[in-house]
């Protein structure tokens, strides 16, 4: 018996082993067939497109199926998504998912990853620095006159993602930019790219994932609520909807859910 489960256990790890190297063969093919499209197409709309093409084609090649609930909720019109962070797929999903009159706000750090920063650039992706605060004013200014332009935009609110699945504190970035342009934030949930891809540097794994729209919210009349309100409304939902813990409200995570909305708004004030 010991003989079979030691047999067991080196078969299951030689096929993640292989379906790893079957993913990263994936990802570049996919990576560098976008990168070409970016360099070539003259048009923002077009490259927009292409990414988007490329992104489904990725999840398809990975196994990783992709699902999109409510997507009747988005808007036609202006708007700004926010959702939760999990994973480095999270932004190929969201590209894979959206319409391609979205744009992205990131933290400036990608701008830097070899591949990464190149097509985000090309996508119109608006990086935002969050340590030196020179820099972070200047480009909150920047995300915020793109925004007045009538530009659709994504926000990952948390900033960054944890090892252990939780809902972070929400910086304020992607709703003062909602506030100003006076346009509706769309809440929006995913599922699966933890397990897709460990933060913690595990190996993938095949699997569907999914991308929840949740009810658009529009800015309250009272303008100097407006920012916190939406926070706290945005926040809300998205802890709700997750099923996972509120990892800003206390040493210890394991919550009741009915105390989720009440953690939630302490966890969104200024």
């Amino acid at each position: 018996m010991k003989i079979v489960a030691r047999f067991g256990r080196l078969a299951r790890a030689v096929l993640q082993g292989l379906y790893a190297l079957w993913a990263l063969l994936a990802f570049l093919a996919a990576g560098l067939a976008a990168l070409v499209l970016l360099l070539l197409l003259p048009r923002l709309g077009a490259r927009r497109q292409a990414a988007r093409a490329c992104a489904r084609a990725f999840l398809r090649l990975a196994g990783m199926p992709l699902s999109v609930r409510y997507a009747e909720r988005l808007p036609p019109g202006q708007c700004v998504v926010v959702c939760n962070h999990a994973s480095y797929l999270d932004g190929i999903v969201l590209t894979a998912a959206l319409p391609a009159r979205f744009g992205f706000v990131i933290k400036r750090e990608m701008a830097a990853v070899p591949l990464a920063g190149a097509l985000l650039g090309r996508l119109g992706s608006q990086f935002v620095e969050r340590v030196d605060r020179t820099r972070s004013a200047s480009d909150a200014r920047r995300v915020l006159r793109n925004a007045l332009h009538g530009n659709s935009l994504v926000f990952f609110p948390e900033g960054t993602f944890t090892r252990v699945p939780g809902l972070l504190k929400f910086h304020t970035g992607a709703f003062v930019a909602a506030a100003r342009a006076g346009c509706p934030v769309v809440p929006a949930v995913v599922r699966g790219t933890r397990r897709a891809l460990p933060p913690s540097g595990g190996l993938p794994a095949p699997g569907g994932i999914e991308l929840e729209l949740l009810a658009p919210l529009a800015p309250p009349a009272a303008a100097d609520q407006a920012v916190p309100q939406l926070r706290e409304a945005a926040r809300a939902a998205i802890l709700a909807a997750l099923g996972e813990p509120d990892l800003t409200c206390c040493g210890d995570t394991a919550r009741p859910p009915d105390t989720a909305p009440a953690r939630s708004a302490r966890a969104s004030r200024p």
